[in-house]
């Protein structure tokens, strides 16, 4: 099937029905082959997208026809507000990581791996293993494949000290993405209105979850070694909050990594408090001059509720996580996973299976390391060099961003604006904060696609910088 030649008669019809009547019958497909020297798929593919635009209409048996035009008038649903009431959680809209860039722009917004950081000849010989499997068909457990959780539990023992008991697939369930798996565990650890105590600033995916699931965000500062653990001890006495979300290792966005002294600190404030922390592990597989370390692996407790994600690292299309959590709390866990989705796609999980169990996986992360370290270099080399005003105070040791203060008084949203204007896509650093930003920021992420013209791209925010100061 030839693109070129269905561009070609869909254009050709185009102008042939701007000068017919409404209801005018187009020529057969027949004569459409004929007259454009197409094949009769192409014809029908050139059909098929002047329907999908509402140019045409088909009747089956008879013809294809130029579409009646109907009267447009805007329709009124003022009704819904009323009915709808007001919104438990107010959202802006999509969330800046998330917006598309258009072809061509350079991409320092987004918060996943380019395609050619990710495994993709396993990812794709995976998922053809599993449509030909049983997984194709069958329903699988609410708490996931017996096979995946076991291989998430295995990866958490082996972390684990041998005085500590370590964690078993029943520990485990299986969510779709870590997104999911955030307002599950908000929904089961914390009370509508009530307190959760949150890293600032975190990972804007969780703040959302926050709100959506009825819980008041409560910012904790952090330094380059995570929270204090005083001023956590206090967030706690003086809120009640009976739970902490945090990103131990590599965090979104600022890069830091608590040391496992720090780690040891924050538990015990936790413990003290007969309080939960979820760990949310979103990095563990992007380690760069460190490796990751789970608190969860510290904790035999059921203090610590484990979130471990498969799919940035896998694949944006196997969107796999885990929860590990010990008593109660799991039970919670997978009673509100089972009410949302009853369970996760077992093709997708049976392929998460196969790329993790591949001997390929650890070779993809040997490399996926050297080319984190690569990008990372290029991105901070390209800033020192053309945008001296960013300050980057952490170059991070594992993750896929850098977070880059600006200087004081820049207007954060008309400085994306007006580099979006020369075609570089950036974050702004608002998003990333759970109340008032402490300053203005962004968010560059080094692993999007074309790491060459990171220095145009550096060029581009010093020169919508020195529009502003």
């Amino acid at each position: 099937m030839n693109y070129d030649s269905a561009e070609r008669i869909v254009t050709g019809l185009r102008a042939w029905i701007r000068d017919a009547p409404a209801g005018a019958q187009l020529p057969s497909s027949r004569a459409l082959v004929a007259e454009y020297a197409a094949s009769p798929v192409t014809v029908q593919k050139a059909l098929r997208r002047l329907g999908a635009e509402g140019l045409v209409e088909a009747r089956p048996g008879i013809g294809t026809f130029v579409r009646s035009v109907r009267p447009s008038r805007g329709a009124d649903f003022g009704w819904q507000t009323a009915a709808l009431g007001t919104p438990r959680a107010r959202l802006t809209g999509v969330a800046g990581p998330l917006q598309d860039a258009p072809a061509g722009a350079m991409a320092l917004h987004a918060g996943y791996p380019g395609p050619e950081l990710l495994p993709e000849r396993l990812v794709r010989t995976a998922l053809v293993r599993a449509a030909r499997g049983a997984a194709a068909t069958a329903r699988t457990p609410v708490a996931g494949l017996p096979e995946l959780r076991a291989w998430f539990a295995a990866e958490l023992a082996d972390a684990t000290p041998a005085h500590l008991s370590a964690v078993t697939a029943a520990d485990v369930v299986v969510a779709p993405g870590s997104q999911s798996a955030l307002s599950s565990i908000f929904r089961a650890l914390v009370a509508p209105g009530q307190p959760l105590l949150v890293e600032s600033p975190t990972y804007w995916g969780a703040i959302q979850a926050a709100q959506q699931a009825g819980v008041v965000p409560v910012p904790v500062p952090v330094g380059l070694d995570g929270p204090d653990p005083e001023d956590l001890d206090r967030a706690f006495r003086e809120t009640g909050a009976r739970a902490l979300y945090a990103q131990a290792n590599f965090a979104n966005p600022t890069g830091v990594q608590w040391s496992p002294a720090r780690a040891e600190e924050v538990l015990e404030v936790v413990r003290h408090h007969g309080a939960f922390l979820v760990d949310d592990d979103w990095a563990h597989d992007f380690g760069i001059d460190s490796d990751p370390r789970p608190v969860a692996a510290l904790d035999d407790g059921g203090h610590v509720v484990y979130l471990r994600s498969l799919t940035k690292s896998v694949s944006p299309a196997v969107r796999v996580a885990a929860v590990i959590a010990r008593g109660p709390a799991r039970e919670r866990v997978l009673g509100d996973r089972a009410a949302e989705s009853m369970y996760v796609s077992g093709l997708l999980q049976q392929a998460a299976v196969e790329v993790v169990s591949d001997p390929g996986w650890r070779s993809h992360l040997r490399r996926l390391r050297v080319q984190l370290r690569e990008r990372r270099g290029l991105l901070v080399d390209a800033l020192a060099a053309h945008a001296p005003d960013l300050e980057v105070a952490v170059v991070p040791p594992g993750g896929l961003h850098l977070w880059a203060r600006l200087p004081a008084g820049t207007d954060v949203d008309r400085l994306v604006r007006d580099c979006a204007a020369e075609r570089v896509w950036v974050s702004t650093g608002d998003e990333w904060f759970p109340a008032e930003p402490s300053g203005p920021y962004l968010r560059l992420t080094y692993t999007g696609p074309e790491p060459a013209r990171f220095p145009d791209a550096a060029r581009v925010i010093a020169r919508a910088l020195a529009g502003q100061h």
